[in-house]
């Protein structure tokens, strides 16, 4: 099976973010969830990147690339909203990649100083209507990323929730984040 690592978003290591990576484990994959945050979890959206601005958002990313250097190399790299900075930055940067789940965000490429590897596989997941994915550029990002990427699927969901995929959060969606699920399981078994 596949081995994931998989960066939690700006709320914390909430339990629906646990619970996702513990469906990933049933599936049979090795996951990693590294706690960027030092144990914190916030119950707003805004709360949380208030503390992760606190942090410094280069500290958060530094986080997360170092979270790797124990790991060998064979990776499949993902992260929900935030989280995507290291996960995106490690799956273009870091030799060995095995894929990328990028899933409510997508920076741009030049963000990390390279392109696109052309042979790593990626999936892009975001809402619509999403103010935050839809409304700030991380939907531009991921088509321009999938322009150049030779394995690349972009996923759109209707709706205007960000964080839909967090089963513990008011933004739940539970149609979407099953679709999403399984999409990220047939991601991974293809991988694997």
């Amino acid at each position: 099976m596949t081995e994931v690592l998989l960066f939690h978003h700006a709320q914390g290591q909430t339990a629906g973010f646990l619970g996702f990576a513990e469906t990933l484990r049933q599936a049979g994959h090795t996951v990693h969830t590294p706690d960027l945050f030092d144990g914190h979890t916030f119950a707003g959206l805004n709360d949380g990147l208030t503390y992760a601005g606190k942090v410094g958002f280069d500290n958060l990313l530094e986080r997360g690339v170092r979270a790797a250097d124990t790991l060998p190399s064979e990776l499949v790299y993902a992260g929900f909203s935030l989280g995507v900075l290291p996960a995106q930055k490690l799956a273009q940067t870091r030799p060995g990649a095995r894929g990328a789940l990028l899933i409510e965000s997508c920076l741009p490429v030049s963000e990390f100083g390279i392109s696109w590897p052309e042979n790593l596989p990626v999936q892009v997941h975001g809402m619509d209507a999403d103010p935050i994915f839809a409304g700030e550029g991380d939907l531009d990002a991921a088509r321009a990323l999938l322009a150049s990427a030779k394995h690349g699927e972009l996923f759109l969901y209707p709706g205007n929730r960000h964080l839909f995929a967090d089963s513990s959060l008011p933004s739940y969606d539970a149609d979407a984040a099953a679709l999403l699920t399984r999409r990220t399981l047939d991601f991974l078994a293809t991988i694997g």
